[in-house]
């Protein structure tokens, strides 16, 4: 018989600070799970109204699942967070859109009617587990030509961007990454980025232990100069630098969804409706181009454009990726719609967790930006391919929701 599909709401979303991976990060000796665990502990608590027995579903990503980052993650820390045993879970790989992925899985589901509330996200702790631990890639990949090496090595695959659009420069890319570091300290000192944090406790080897409370890879102060000295790893004279793309990061990341009218039931805020989502294949060689596809379908599935959109959240893995993004849709370098709190150059990229910190900043900005209707964030993936998710802003005077609610929240 005929059924019509729930409207998916975005309730909340928190992250831990971001560390540097390696032994001199401040989660060093941090497990991964724990810091899952610690976002879906926050959650609950900023939602007292949220029965825990409510939440029907937990999905998280890792991009490298082994170790602590392994064995069903989602239902590993749905018990150790405190939800019921009759709460199930899964985990996610989609490599650095595993996050975005499992948000767009559980809105599924949830549209459909599998369930009302859920919650999503994801960890990467690069310290422990380096992009790749373990895996044994078949060799006829390469071997049948399917593949360039380089497709292989997300760097590489950066400096193949750079050859294929030779107009988007290093100087280009040294100057966005300076304005990402430069909004991130600006946003910092507004106080726009703590809300989202979870603060940490961490134990060092040598430090002893500690409180995580900020973002560890900021670098406030990066100058053009600075930048332009680095050194090219992935190419001899190439453009790509740890300047100007996201380095190796611990940390996680999880948010509420829900159906409109269980978020109405339960009191739960609105604070933005997933419109559409797509995510494509590309040519593994260039998988930084992928946002760009990714985009066109998703604004073509909901029947908008380009100029629809009032904000931007796109991960910045690459500065090339992004500029290449905004070339193509004719959007400035410096377009203050795009990153307004900077982005994972600055702030951080620990993989499959930064799915949710995107749609976690873009949720807080429809806040202060009302006029603001629809906002995009989107993202390159690992092995060529792209993700898009379009929002709508609650807030803006055209919304109008599914449900009709009375003046003390109950439907």
């Amino acid at each position: 018989m005929p059924r019509t599909l729930s409207e998916v709401v975005f309730v909340d979303g928190v992250r831990t600070p971001f560390g540097k991976a390696g032994e001199k990060g401040i989660y060093a000796q941090t497990r991964a799970d724990d810091l899952v665990i610690k976002c879906i502990r926050e959650l609950l608590r900023r939602q007292p109204q949220l029965p825990p027995e409510k939440v029907e579903e937990v999905a998280i990503a890792a991009t490298t699942q082994i170790g602590d980052q392994g064995l069903t993650l989602g239902r590993i820390a749905s018990l150790l967070a405190g939800l019921p045993k009759t709460t199930p879970g899964y985990s996610v790989d989609r490599m650095c859109a595993g996050a975005m992925t499992a948000v767009t899985n559980v809105a599924s589901s949830i549209a459909f009617g599998a369930y009302d509330i859920a919650v999503a996200g994801g960890v990467e702790h690069m310290g422990r587990h380096p992009m790749g631990e373990g895996v044994d890639p078949n060799p006829r990949i390469v071997a049948e030509k399917l593949v360039d090496p380089s497709a292989l090595v997300m760097g590489s695959t950066a400096e193949n961007l750079h050859d294929r659009y030779p107009e988007v420069t290093k100087e280009r890319c040294d100057a966005f990454a300076v304005g990402s570091q430069t909004k991130l300290a600006a946003a910092y000192d507004d106080g726009k980025i703590q809300p989202d944090l979870v603060d940490v406790a961490t134990r060092h080897a040598e430090l002893g232990w500690g409180l995580a409370t900020a973002d560890e890879p900021p670098r406030p102060g990066t100058t053009l100069e600075s930048l332009a000295s680095l050194k090219t790893p992935f190419r001899p004279h190439g453009h790509v630098t740890a300047g100007n793309a996201a380095g190796l990061n611990d940390g996680a990341t999880a948010c509420l969804l829900a159906s409109e009218q269980a978020a109405a039931d339960l009191g739960l805020p609105a604070a933005m409706r997933m419109v559409n989502y797509s995510f494509v294949g590309v040519e593994p060689e260039v998988m930084g181009i992928g946002p760009v596809p990714a985009t066109e379908k998703a604004l073509k599935n909901a029947g908008l454009s380009i100029e629809d959109i009032g904000l931007f959240e796109l991960n910045e893995a690459f500065a090339v990726q992004v500029l290449t993004f905004l070339d193509h849709f004719g959007i400035a370098d410096d377009d203050p719609r795009v990153n307004p709190w900077g982005g994972a150059i600055a702030v951080g990229h620990p993989l499959a967790s930064s799915g949710v910190r995107l749609m976690t900043q873009l949720a807080r900005q429809f806040a202060e930006h009302p006029e603001v209707r629809y906002g995009l964030t989107a993202m390159c993936i690992g092995i060529g391919m792209g993700g898009a998710v379009i929002w709508e802003n609650p807030h803006h005077a055209d919304y109008v929701p599914s449900i009709q609610t009375t003046t003390d929240g109950a439907a």
